[in-house]
């Protein structure tokens, strides 16, 4: 059988600790299209900055009705991921969404090169992706972090917003 397809494939054995992360963030309220719109630019500049150890950045819409946008990414290694999620200006986006999600969802999924992958999702009133056959668990302990839910070896760099700090935050005290 001769083919007129012109089939090809990637040679990836320069990258063997590649990273490839889904995100995506979804308006769930009239006021999630101003957080999208705000973010929008930010990502773009941050992306033109060339960040060290991104290969690649691209932009997706996963729905119109209900919006629903994203990007993939791709990483040189997941240290490299890791350090630039905790630097500025990614750090105050998740510190200020995590705050207050502005009317929309987050969510992410990372997959690894040499195995493993591991998710999060903020906020999202559906299940999406791996969610949608995978039990869904709370974000806590060992499941905080994409190093722990990974297994991921090594020293874990500090949140953005440490567990205690997100979920066992003691209430504000009161004067008489």
């Amino acid at each position: 059988m001769a083919s007129n397809v012109d089939r090809r494939t990637v040679d990836l054995s320069a990258y063997p600790d590649l990273v490839v992360m889904y995100l995506g963030m979804r308006v769930n309220a009239l006021t999630g299209f101003r957080t999208v719109f705000k973010l929008g630019p930010q990502i773009d500049g941050s992306v033109r900055d060339r960040p060290d150890g991104l290969l690649l950045h691209e932009q997706l819409i996963f729905s119109l009705f209900p919006p629903h946008v994203g990007m993939r990414q791709y990483w040189r290694d997941f240290e490299s991921l890791e350090r630039w999620s905790r630097s500025e200006p990614h750090r105050r986006w998740w510190k200020d969404f995590l705050r207050n999600s502005g009317g929309t969802g987050f969510w992410h999924e990372t997959y690894f090169m040499r195995g493993g992958m591991e998710a999060i999702y903020d906020d999202m009133p559906h299940s999406i992706g791996l969610g949608r056959f995978a039990v869904l668990r709370p974000a806590r302990s060992g499941m905080y972090s994409a190093r722990r839910r990974l297994k991921v070896e090594g020293q874990e760099l500090d949140g953005v917003v440490s567990e205690e700090e997100l979920y066992d935050r003691a209430p504000a005290a009161t004067t008489k």
